[in-house]
């Protein structure tokens, strides 16, 4: 299990890192894209020997997803039954489901099925919530918890709460402060980009129309598009290649409780 779980990780690393340098590429206007999870998916298989990196990343994020099961049902971290611990929980088993889907996209892709991208499916997703009784209330829920979840999260990097899970001791102060700042400036850097798909979730619930919505491509895409955006992207961009390490580091240095 604990080999699943910094296997997961390294695969998150690489995701993370694609759709950072993706952006910063763009940002300085050197090519890249603005995209999503699947988007560096689909940018690892076209790299050479995609099929071979496939399978690895594919078999990575599986992992990952097993993982945060195992955190979610056998509560191997302690979050407990109260509520708070519960709604941890929850999210851990959301975070399988979303990790597992994506491994899915990974092998379908060598399958040659892949799927569309995450903004086609987050606006699908939308327009079926839509179509149910109170389908705005439902979509503004989700936009909503997505939006307390990026709270959440700042919240977090402003207190340096990731940085008790991980085991530093064997590191240099100097060492030490830097994965400290960089660890912060990728959560922090995440947060932002949730607290647009939030905010996307929201227009789409208040104007009934699912093309409001949008997945994490779709709010890098939004920062390219504002004043001084090239900035603000290439900004964002970087936090994201830090939240790339900071998720390295996860897998190097992480406690991982497995009882």
């Amino acid at each position: 299990m604990e080999l699943a779980a910094r296997v997961g990780y390294a695969s998150r690393a690489v995701v993370y890192a694609v759709i950072g340098v993706l952006s910063l590429m763009l940002a300085a206007g050197e090519g890249g894209r603005a995209t999503d999870t699947r988007g560096a998916v689909e940018e690892v298989a076209r790299q050479p020997f995609g099929s071979v990196l496939l399978v690895l990343l594919g078999v990575g994020l599986l992992s990952f997803a097993v993982w945060r099961f195992v955190q979610a049902v056998m509560d191997v971290e302690g979050k407990g039954h109260t509520g708070k611990g519960m709604v941890s929980r929850v999210v851990l088993a959301i975070s399988g489901v979303i990790h597992a889907s994506l491994a899915l996209f990974a092998f379908n892709l060598l399958r040659g099925r892949g799927g569309g991208g995450g903004g086609g499916n987050t606006r699908g997703m939308t327009a079926e919530l839509l179509s149910k009784p109170f389908g705005q209330v439902l979509v503004a829920l989700v936009g909503v918890a997505i939006i307390g979840f990026a709270v959440y999260q700042f919240k977090q990097a402003l207190q340096g709460k990731m940085l008790e899970k991980l085991s530093l001791t064997g590191l240099a102060a100097r060492q030490r402060t830097w994965v400290e700042r960089i660890c912060k400036a990728g959560v922090v850097a995440r947060s932002v980009v949730f607290l647009l798909v939030g905010t996307f979730f929201l227009q789409a619930a208040v104007q009934a129309d699912p093309g409001e919505a949008g997945g994490l491509g779709e709010a890098l895409g939004t920062l390219a598009s504002q004043p001084f955006g090239p900035w603000l992207l290439g900004l964002v961009a970087l936090g994201l290649v830090a939240y790339a390490v900071y998720q390295a580091l996860e897998a190097r240095y992480r406690r991982i409780a497995t009882s």
